[in-house]
Protein backbone atom coordinates (compact mmCIF):
# COMPACT_ATOMS: atom_id res chain seq x y z
CA UNK A 1 0.00 0.00 0.00
CA UNK A 2 2.56 2.32 0.82
CA UNK A 3 4.11 1.41 -2.24
CA UNK A 4 0.99 2.33 -4.49
CA UNK A 5 1.11 5.82 -2.52
CA UNK A 6 4.47 6.78 -3.75
CA UNK A 7 4.07 5.47 -7.51
CA UNK A 8 0.72 7.54 -7.21
CA UNK A 9 2.66 10.84 -5.76
CA UNK A 10 5.89 10.50 -8.02
CA UNK A 11 3.49 10.69 -11.18
CA UNK A 12 1.12 13.62 -9.74
CA UNK A 13 4.31 15.49 -9.48
CA UNK A 14 5.58 14.65 -13.15
CA UNK A 15 2.15 15.85 -14.68
CA UNK A 16 1.79 19.71 -15.67
CA UNK A 17 -0.19 21.19 -12.93
CA UNK A 18 -3.47 21.94 -14.01
CA UNK A 19 -5.30 25.61 -13.45
CA UNK A 20 -7.94 25.89 -11.43
CA UNK A 21 -11.50 25.65 -13.30
CA UNK A 22 -13.03 29.28 -13.42
CA UNK A 23 -15.85 29.44 -11.14
CA UNK A 24 -19.40 30.19 -12.84
CA UNK A 25 -20.49 33.39 -13.85
CA UNK A 26 -23.01 35.10 -11.66
CA UNK A 27 -26.43 35.51 -13.24
CA UNK A 28 -28.85 37.56 -10.92
CA UNK A 29 -32.36 36.61 -12.20
CA UNK A 30 -34.87 38.66 -10.67
CA UNK A 31 -38.62 38.14 -10.01
CA UNK A 32 -41.18 37.20 -11.32
CA UNK A 33 -38.76 35.50 -14.08
CA UNK A 34 -38.50 32.02 -13.49
CA UNK A 35 -35.18 31.13 -11.78
CA UNK A 36 -33.59 28.33 -14.34
CA UNK A 37 -32.71 25.15 -12.57
CA UNK A 38 -29.10 24.77 -13.56
CA UNK A 39 -26.40 26.39 -15.40
CA UNK A 40 -24.76 23.58 -16.59
CA UNK A 41 -21.31 23.09 -15.88
CA UNK A 42 -17.72 23.30 -17.19
CA UNK A 43 -16.37 26.66 -19.29
CA UNK A 44 -18.95 29.17 -19.30
CA UNK A 45 -21.62 27.91 -16.45
CA UNK A 46 -23.81 29.83 -15.39
CA UNK A 47 -24.54 30.54 -11.26
CA UNK A 48 -28.01 31.54 -11.49
CA UNK A 49 -28.87 33.48 -8.05
CA UNK A 50 -32.56 34.84 -6.77
CA UNK A 51 -32.50 38.61 -6.93
CA UNK A 52 -36.02 41.31 -6.27
CA UNK A 53 -37.20 43.31 -9.04
CA UNK A 54 -35.79 46.50 -10.34
CA UNK A 55 -36.73 47.32 -13.94
CA UNK A 56 -40.11 46.46 -14.61
CA UNK A 57 -43.32 47.51 -15.65
CA UNK A 58 -43.41 50.19 -19.01
CA UNK A 59 -40.29 51.20 -18.23
CA UNK A 60 -37.77 52.06 -15.55
CA UNK A 61 -33.96 54.04 -15.39
CA UNK A 62 -30.55 53.44 -14.91
CA UNK A 63 -28.66 55.68 -12.98
CA UNK A 64 -24.93 55.04 -14.85
CA UNK A 65 -21.86 56.87 -13.56
CA UNK A 66 -18.47 56.66 -15.81
CA UNK A 67 -15.41 56.63 -14.04
CA UNK A 68 -15.62 57.96 -10.57
CA UNK A 69 -12.17 57.77 -10.48
CA UNK A 70 -11.07 58.84 -6.97
CA UNK A 71 -7.24 59.13 -5.98
CA UNK A 72 -7.71 59.92 -2.62
CA UNK A 73 -10.36 61.06 0.38
CA UNK A 74 -10.94 64.01 -1.04
CA UNK A 75 -11.64 63.32 -4.49
CA UNK A 76 -14.29 60.71 -2.64
CA UNK A 77 -15.75 63.64 -1.20
CA UNK A 78 -15.93 65.34 -3.95
CA UNK A 79 -17.88 62.99 -6.05
CA UNK A 80 -20.27 62.15 -2.95
CA UNK A 81 -20.74 65.95 -2.67
CA UNK A 82 -21.00 66.93 -6.57
CA UNK A 83 -22.98 63.60 -7.65
CA UNK A 84 -24.03 61.07 -5.39
CA UNK A 85 -25.67 63.90 -2.22
CA UNK A 86 -27.94 65.96 -5.13
CA UNK A 87 -29.67 62.71 -6.23
CA UNK A 88 -30.73 61.14 -2.89
CA UNK A 89 -33.68 63.03 -2.99
CA UNK A 90 -34.38 63.62 -6.57
CA UNK A 91 -33.33 60.76 -8.64
CA UNK A 92 -35.52 57.69 -9.64
CA UNK A 93 -33.17 55.10 -11.06
CA UNK A 94 -33.83 51.59 -10.24
CA UNK A 95 -30.40 50.33 -10.43
CA UNK A 96 -27.17 51.86 -11.14
CA UNK A 97 -23.91 50.82 -13.16
CA UNK A 98 -20.50 52.14 -12.71
CA UNK A 99 -18.58 51.50 -15.58
CA UNK A 100 -14.97 51.02 -14.91
CA UNK A 101 -11.94 53.74 -13.12
CA UNK A 102 -13.75 53.45 -9.46
CA UNK A 103 -10.31 54.55 -8.50
CA UNK A 104 -7.43 55.87 -9.50
CA UNK A 105 -4.55 53.29 -9.00
CA UNK A 106 -5.63 54.04 -5.50
CA UNK A 107 -7.30 50.47 -4.33
CA UNK A 108 -6.98 51.86 -0.56
CA UNK A 109 -9.92 53.66 -1.70
CA UNK A 110 -12.26 50.89 -3.26
CA UNK A 111 -14.38 51.15 0.33
CA UNK A 112 -14.94 54.20 0.21
CA UNK A 113 -16.05 54.86 -3.56
CA UNK A 114 -18.53 52.00 -2.61
CA UNK A 115 -19.88 53.22 0.20
CA UNK A 116 -20.32 56.53 -1.25
CA UNK A 117 -22.23 55.28 -4.65
CA UNK A 118 -24.06 53.15 -2.24
CA UNK A 119 -25.34 55.94 -0.38
CA UNK A 120 -27.80 55.85 -2.99
CA UNK A 121 -29.94 52.96 -2.32
CA UNK A 122 -30.07 50.71 -5.37
CA UNK A 123 -28.77 47.90 -6.40
CA UNK A 124 -25.06 48.53 -8.01
CA UNK A 125 -23.20 46.89 -10.79
CA UNK A 126 -19.37 47.54 -11.42
CA UNK A 127 -17.37 46.89 -13.91
CA UNK A 128 -13.36 47.13 -13.62
CA UNK A 129 -11.10 49.92 -15.44
CA UNK A 130 -7.56 50.06 -15.95
CA UNK A 131 -6.81 51.95 -13.06
CA UNK A 132 -8.80 49.76 -10.47
CA UNK A 133 -6.24 46.70 -11.79
CA UNK A 134 -3.42 45.38 -8.98
CA UNK A 135 -0.31 47.51 -9.33
CA UNK A 136 2.54 45.26 -11.21
CA UNK A 137 -0.15 42.80 -11.93
CA UNK A 138 2.00 40.04 -13.76
CA UNK A 139 -0.76 38.34 -15.78
CA UNK A 140 -4.06 39.30 -16.50
CA UNK A 141 -6.02 36.72 -15.16
CA UNK A 142 -4.32 37.67 -11.80
CA UNK A 143 -4.78 41.28 -12.27
CA UNK A 144 -7.85 42.14 -10.24
CA UNK A 145 -7.32 40.90 -6.46
CA UNK A 146 -8.30 43.79 -4.75
CA UNK A 147 -11.01 44.82 -7.35
CA UNK A 148 -12.73 41.08 -6.29
CA UNK A 149 -11.90 41.29 -2.68
CA UNK A 150 -13.42 44.94 -2.13
CA UNK A 151 -16.33 45.54 -5.23
CA UNK A 152 -16.55 41.29 -6.04
CA UNK A 153 -17.20 39.36 -9.17
CA UNK A 154 -15.51 40.72 -12.57
CA UNK A 155 -17.96 39.55 -14.97
CA UNK A 156 -21.51 38.87 -14.11
CA UNK A 157 -25.43 39.25 -15.66
CA UNK A 158 -28.85 40.55 -14.40
CA UNK A 159 -32.11 39.57 -15.78
CA UNK A 160 -35.08 41.66 -15.63
CA UNK A 161 -38.25 42.13 -16.84
CA UNK A 162 -37.15 44.83 -19.33
CA UNK A 163 -34.02 44.78 -19.98
CA UNK A 164 -30.55 41.61 -19.77
CA UNK A 165 -27.63 43.08 -18.49
CA UNK A 166 -24.04 41.98 -19.10
CA UNK A 167 -21.22 43.65 -17.21
CA UNK A 168 -17.65 42.75 -18.49
CA UNK A 169 -14.53 43.01 -17.44
CA UNK A 170 -12.61 44.42 -20.45
CA UNK A 171 -9.16 45.55 -19.64
CA UNK A 172 -6.62 43.03 -21.07
CA UNK A 173 -3.67 43.33 -18.86
CA UNK A 174 -0.10 43.25 -20.70
CA UNK A 175 2.72 43.05 -18.26
CA UNK A 176 5.15 44.96 -19.67
CA UNK A 177 4.20 46.86 -22.55
CA UNK A 178 3.06 50.43 -23.18
CA UNK A 179 -0.16 50.79 -22.83
CA UNK A 180 -0.17 48.02 -20.10
CA UNK A 181 -3.70 47.26 -21.49
CA UNK A 182 -6.16 46.58 -24.54
CA UNK A 183 -9.67 46.22 -24.64
CA UNK A 184 -10.88 42.82 -25.58
CA UNK A 185 -12.74 40.04 -23.98
CA UNK A 186 -11.08 36.21 -22.33
CA UNK A 187 -11.66 33.16 -23.57
CA UNK A 188 -13.66 32.23 -20.16
CA UNK A 189 -16.18 35.30 -20.86
CA UNK A 190 -16.94 33.64 -24.29
CA UNK A 191 -17.54 30.89 -23.06
CA UNK A 192 -19.87 32.76 -20.71
CA UNK A 193 -21.77 34.86 -23.53
CA UNK A 194 -22.13 31.63 -25.69
CA UNK A 195 -24.26 29.81 -23.07
CA UNK A 196 -26.20 32.91 -21.64
CA UNK A 197 -27.06 34.60 -24.78
CA UNK A 198 -28.97 32.38 -26.26
CA UNK A 199 -31.56 31.57 -23.38
CA UNK A 200 -32.32 35.36 -23.55
CA UNK A 201 -35.86 36.46 -24.80
CA UNK A 202 -34.77 38.35 -27.86
CA UNK A 203 -37.49 41.05 -27.17
CA UNK A 204 -35.78 42.34 -24.36
CA UNK A 205 -33.20 44.67 -24.61
CA UNK A 206 -29.52 43.44 -24.49
CA UNK A 207 -27.33 45.68 -22.58
CA UNK A 208 -23.15 45.57 -22.39
CA UNK A 209 -21.47 47.61 -19.66
CA UNK A 210 -18.26 47.57 -19.89
CA UNK A 211 -15.43 50.04 -19.98
CA UNK A 212 -13.38 49.92 -22.83
CA UNK A 213 -15.16 51.41 -25.91
CA UNK A 214 -15.39 49.04 -28.88
CA UNK A 215 -14.89 51.70 -31.06
CA UNK A 216 -11.33 52.96 -32.60
CA UNK A 217 -9.50 56.46 -31.36
CA UNK A 218 -6.94 58.12 -33.45
CA UNK A 219 -6.22 55.23 -35.62
CA UNK A 220 -5.35 52.66 -32.77
CA UNK A 221 -6.91 49.57 -31.78
CA UNK A 222 -8.60 49.99 -28.66
CA UNK A 223 -10.30 47.46 -28.59
CA UNK A 224 -8.84 44.17 -30.11
CA UNK A 225 -10.85 43.36 -33.51
CA UNK A 226 -10.45 39.57 -33.41
CA UNK A 227 -12.06 39.76 -29.77
CA UNK A 228 -14.75 42.30 -31.16
CA UNK A 229 -15.41 40.62 -34.44
CA UNK A 230 -16.34 37.20 -32.22
CA UNK A 231 -18.69 39.39 -29.78
CA UNK A 232 -20.50 41.22 -32.31
CA UNK A 233 -21.61 37.86 -33.91
CA UNK A 234 -22.63 36.44 -30.85
CA UNK A 235 -25.32 39.64 -30.54
CA UNK A 236 -26.16 39.78 -34.36
CA UNK A 237 -28.94 37.76 -34.04
CA UNK A 238 -30.43 40.55 -30.55
CA UNK A 239 -32.52 43.33 -32.49
CA UNK A 240 -32.12 45.34 -29.61
CA UNK A 241 -28.59 46.07 -28.35
CA UNK A 242 -26.90 48.79 -26.31
CA UNK A 243 -23.31 49.10 -25.43
CA UNK A 244 -22.42 51.29 -22.61
CA UNK A 245 -18.50 52.21 -22.54
CA UNK A 246 -16.70 54.67 -20.45
CA UNK A 247 -12.45 55.39 -20.23
CA UNK A 248 -12.00 58.21 -22.52
CA UNK A 249 -13.53 60.99 -20.26
CA UNK A 250 -15.59 62.70 -23.02
CA UNK A 251 -18.42 61.61 -24.43
CA UNK A 252 -20.20 60.67 -27.90
CA UNK A 253 -22.47 57.89 -29.43
CA UNK A 254 -20.75 55.49 -32.00
CA UNK A 255 -22.82 53.54 -34.55
CA UNK A 256 -21.48 50.51 -35.62
CA UNK A 257 -22.10 48.96 -38.95
CA UNK A 258 -20.34 46.69 -41.66
CA UNK A 259 -16.45 49.11 -41.29
CA UNK A 260 -16.14 48.17 -37.84
CA UNK A 261 -17.85 44.65 -38.39
CA UNK A 262 -21.01 44.81 -37.20
CA UNK A 263 -23.73 42.40 -39.94
CA UNK A 264 -26.76 43.41 -37.52
CA UNK A 265 -30.01 44.35 -39.45
CA UNK A 266 -29.61 48.08 -37.52
CA UNK A 267 -26.55 49.88 -36.53
CA UNK A 268 -25.47 49.15 -33.15
CA UNK A 269 -25.34 51.65 -30.60
CA UNK A 270 -22.54 52.37 -28.25
CA UNK A 271 -22.97 55.21 -26.28
CA UNK A 272 -19.14 56.17 -24.91
CA UNK A 273 -20.36 58.30 -21.47
CA UNK A 274 -18.45 60.90 -19.83
CA UNK A 275 -16.91 60.77 -16.59
CA UNK A 276 -18.38 60.87 -12.76
CA UNK A 277 -14.37 62.94 -12.46
CA UNK A 278 -14.95 64.96 -15.68
CA UNK A 279 -11.26 65.32 -16.21
CA UNK A 280 -10.06 63.65 -13.21
CA UNK A 281 -11.44 66.26 -10.58
CA UNK A 282 -9.03 69.05 -12.10
CA UNK A 283 -9.92 72.80 -12.33
CA UNK A 284 -10.88 75.79 -10.34
CA UNK A 285 -12.98 75.05 -7.46
CA UNK A 286 -16.61 76.93 -7.44
CA UNK A 287 -18.07 78.53 -4.07
CA UNK A 288 -18.74 75.19 -2.64
CA UNK A 289 -15.52 74.21 -3.22
CA UNK A 290 -15.64 71.71 -5.77
CA UNK A 291 -13.28 71.50 -8.87
CA UNK A 292 -15.11 72.36 -12.13
CA UNK A 293 -13.67 69.02 -13.96
CA UNK A 294 -14.96 69.74 -17.13
CA UNK A 295 -13.87 67.02 -19.81
CA UNK A 296 -11.45 67.58 -22.81
CA UNK A 297 -14.26 68.02 -25.26
CA UNK A 298 -16.25 70.52 -23.19
CA UNK A 299 -19.04 68.31 -21.62
CA UNK A 300 -19.04 69.53 -17.95
CA UNK A 301 -18.78 66.35 -15.42
CA UNK A 302 -22.26 64.57 -14.49
CA UNK A 303 -23.80 61.45 -15.08
CA UNK A 304 -26.45 59.72 -17.59
CA UNK A 305 -29.40 58.01 -16.90
CA UNK A 306 -30.77 55.23 -19.05
CA UNK A 307 -34.56 54.67 -19.45
CA UNK A 308 -35.79 51.14 -20.58
CA UNK A 309 -38.72 50.36 -22.15
CA UNK A 310 -40.99 47.67 -22.85
CA UNK A 311 -40.50 45.55 -26.00
CA UNK A 312 -36.57 46.89 -26.34
CA UNK A 313 -36.69 50.30 -26.97
CA UNK A 314 -34.72 52.58 -24.50
CA UNK A 315 -34.12 56.23 -24.02
CA UNK A 316 -30.64 57.98 -23.18
CA UNK A 317 -29.98 61.76 -21.38
CA UNK A 318 -26.79 63.37 -19.42
CA UNK A 319 -27.17 65.63 -16.86
CA UNK A 320 -24.38 67.69 -15.45
CA UNK A 321 -23.46 67.57 -12.20
CA UNK A 322 -25.22 70.02 -9.69
CA UNK A 323 -27.27 72.25 -12.72
CA UNK A 324 -30.49 73.24 -11.80
CA UNK A 325 -30.96 73.98 -15.11
CA UNK A 326 -30.14 70.31 -16.97
CA UNK A 327 -28.10 72.24 -19.41
CA UNK A 328 -27.70 70.09 -22.27
CA UNK A 329 -26.22 72.87 -24.93
CA UNK A 330 -22.90 74.54 -23.85
CA UNK A 331 -22.81 77.91 -25.61
CA UNK A 332 -19.88 80.59 -26.45
CA UNK A 333 -20.02 83.26 -28.34
CA UNK A 334 -17.99 86.86 -28.47
CA UNK A 335 -19.01 89.45 -26.15
CA UNK A 336 -18.83 92.19 -28.46
CA UNK A 337 -18.29 92.64 -32.03
CA UNK A 338 -17.61 95.68 -34.95
CA UNK A 339 -21.01 97.08 -36.79
CA UNK A 340 -20.57 96.55 -40.01
CA UNK A 341 -16.98 94.43 -39.59
CA UNK A 342 -17.23 90.72 -41.94
CA UNK A 343 -18.62 87.93 -40.43
CA UNK A 344 -16.10 85.61 -39.32
CA UNK A 345 -17.01 85.24 -35.86
CA UNK A 346 -19.54 82.97 -34.56
CA UNK A 347 -21.67 81.56 -31.88
CA UNK A 348 -20.80 77.74 -30.79
CA UNK A 349 -23.12 75.06 -29.54
CA UNK A 350 -22.15 72.43 -27.88
CA UNK A 351 -24.61 69.38 -27.78
CA UNK A 352 -23.63 67.00 -25.12
CA UNK A 353 -25.78 64.99 -26.21
CA UNK A 354 -25.36 65.40 -30.14
CA UNK A 355 -24.19 62.93 -33.10
CA UNK A 356 -23.67 63.13 -36.64
CA UNK A 357 -27.56 63.23 -37.41
CA UNK A 358 -28.63 66.20 -34.44
CA UNK A 359 -29.66 68.75 -36.36
CA UNK A 360 -28.62 72.23 -34.65
CA UNK A 361 -29.62 75.80 -35.69
CA UNK A 362 -30.21 79.72 -34.24
CA UNK A 363 -31.20 82.35 -34.64
CA UNK A 364 -30.73 86.39 -33.62
CA UNK A 365 -33.23 88.58 -32.31
CA UNK A 366 -36.57 86.07 -33.12
CA UNK A 367 -35.86 86.13 -37.06
CA UNK A 368 -36.08 82.71 -38.60
CA UNK A 369 -34.32 79.54 -38.16
CA UNK A 370 -30.65 78.79 -39.44
CA UNK A 371 -28.55 75.91 -39.63
CA UNK A 372 -25.83 75.03 -37.52
CA UNK A 373 -22.16 73.51 -38.96
CA UNK A 374 -21.14 70.82 -37.60
CA UNK A 375 -17.30 71.48 -37.02
CA UNK A 376 -14.86 68.75 -35.49
CA UNK A 377 -12.70 71.36 -33.15
CA UNK A 378 -12.38 71.98 -29.48
CA UNK A 379 -14.61 74.27 -27.24
CA UNK A 380 -13.73 77.84 -27.26
CA UNK A 381 -15.23 77.75 -23.33
CA UNK A 382 -12.46 75.28 -22.63
CA UNK A 383 -10.06 76.61 -24.63
CA UNK A 384 -10.88 80.26 -23.08
CA UNK A 385 -10.09 78.57 -19.81
CA UNK A 386 -7.18 77.16 -20.97
CA UNK A 387 -5.90 80.33 -21.36
CA UNK A 388 -6.85 81.83 -18.04
CA UNK A 389 -4.42 79.16 -16.60
CA UNK A 390 -1.87 79.92 -19.05
CA UNK A 391 -1.74 83.52 -18.09
CA UNK A 392 -2.23 82.74 -14.24
CA UNK A 393 1.21 83.24 -12.09
CA UNK A 394 0.21 80.64 -9.47
CA UNK A 395 -2.32 77.60 -9.52
CA UNK A 396 -5.80 78.30 -10.01
CA UNK A 397 -6.59 74.93 -8.90
CA UNK A 398 -5.43 71.92 -7.54
CA UNK A 399 -4.81 70.84 -11.07
CA UNK A 400 -5.66 73.19 -14.28
CA UNK A 401 -8.28 72.15 -16.30
CA UNK A 402 -7.59 69.76 -19.57
CA UNK A 403 -5.90 70.54 -22.51
CA UNK A 404 -9.14 71.26 -25.05
CA UNK A 405 -9.54 68.55 -27.53
CA UNK A 406 -11.48 68.17 -30.60
CA UNK A 407 -15.15 67.69 -29.27
CA UNK A 408 -17.75 65.51 -31.24
CA UNK A 409 -20.49 67.45 -30.99
CA UNK A 410 -19.85 70.84 -31.97
CA UNK A 411 -21.55 73.28 -33.76
CA UNK A 412 -21.25 76.66 -35.25
CA UNK A 413 -22.93 79.51 -36.88
CA UNK A 414 -21.76 82.76 -37.80
CA UNK A 415 -23.57 86.01 -36.55
CA UNK A 416 -24.51 89.14 -37.97
CA UNK A 417 -22.62 91.91 -37.74
CA UNK A 418 -25.04 94.42 -39.56
CA UNK A 419 -27.81 94.77 -37.49
CA UNK A 420 -28.43 97.73 -35.03
CA UNK A 421 -25.82 98.94 -32.16
CA UNK A 422 -27.36 97.11 -29.37
CA UNK A 423 -27.53 93.84 -27.54
CA UNK A 424 -28.79 91.13 -29.54
CA UNK A 425 -30.00 88.06 -28.46
CA UNK A 426 -28.62 84.44 -29.65
CA UNK A 427 -31.07 81.76 -29.51
CA UNK A 428 -29.84 77.88 -30.37
CA UNK A 429 -32.35 74.74 -30.47
CA UNK A 430 -31.09 71.23 -31.21
CA UNK A 431 -33.46 68.33 -31.69
CA UNK A 432 -32.57 65.60 -29.36
CA UNK A 433 -33.07 61.88 -30.58
CA UNK A 434 -34.84 61.18 -27.11
CA UNK A 435 -35.72 64.22 -25.57
CA UNK A 436 -36.98 66.36 -28.49
CA UNK A 437 -36.44 70.24 -28.32
CA UNK A 438 -33.63 71.24 -25.94
CA UNK A 439 -32.60 75.25 -26.05
CA UNK A 440 -30.09 77.39 -25.04
CA UNK A 441 -29.79 81.07 -25.36
CA UNK A 442 -26.89 83.97 -25.12
CA UNK A 443 -26.34 87.51 -26.38
CA UNK A 444 -23.62 89.64 -27.75
CA UNK A 445 -23.28 93.43 -28.54
CA UNK A 446 -23.08 95.23 -31.89
CA UNK A 447 -20.59 98.61 -31.59
CA UNK A 448 -20.04 101.13 -33.95
CA UNK A 449 -15.99 102.03 -34.01
CA UNK A 450 -13.77 104.56 -35.61
CA UNK A 451 -11.14 103.85 -38.29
Amino acid sequence: MRDLILLVFLLASTLPALAAAPACVPVTVETPLALPRSGGQGPGCLAYRRGPATLQGAHAQVLVLGDPQVKSPQDVDYLRRDIVQPLVATQDARLGVVLGDLVDDAPAQFPAVKAAIEALPMPWLYAPGNHDVDANASRDDASLGAFHRAIGADTFARETALANIAVLDDVVVLPGRKPGYVGGLREDQFAFLERWLPSLDKARLVVLALHIPLFDKAGQETFRHADRDRLFALLQPFPHVLVLSAHSHSQRHVFHGVASGWHGATPLHEYNVGAACGAYWSGVKDSEGIPDATMPDGTPNGYAVLTVNAGGGYALAWHNARDAMDSQIGLHAPKVLRRGAYPAWGVFANVYMGDDETRVEYRVDGAGWLPMRKVLQADPRLLAENMRDDQADALRGFDRSPEAEPSAHLWRGALPTTLAVGRHRIEVRAFDRWRGEVRASTDYTLQERDP
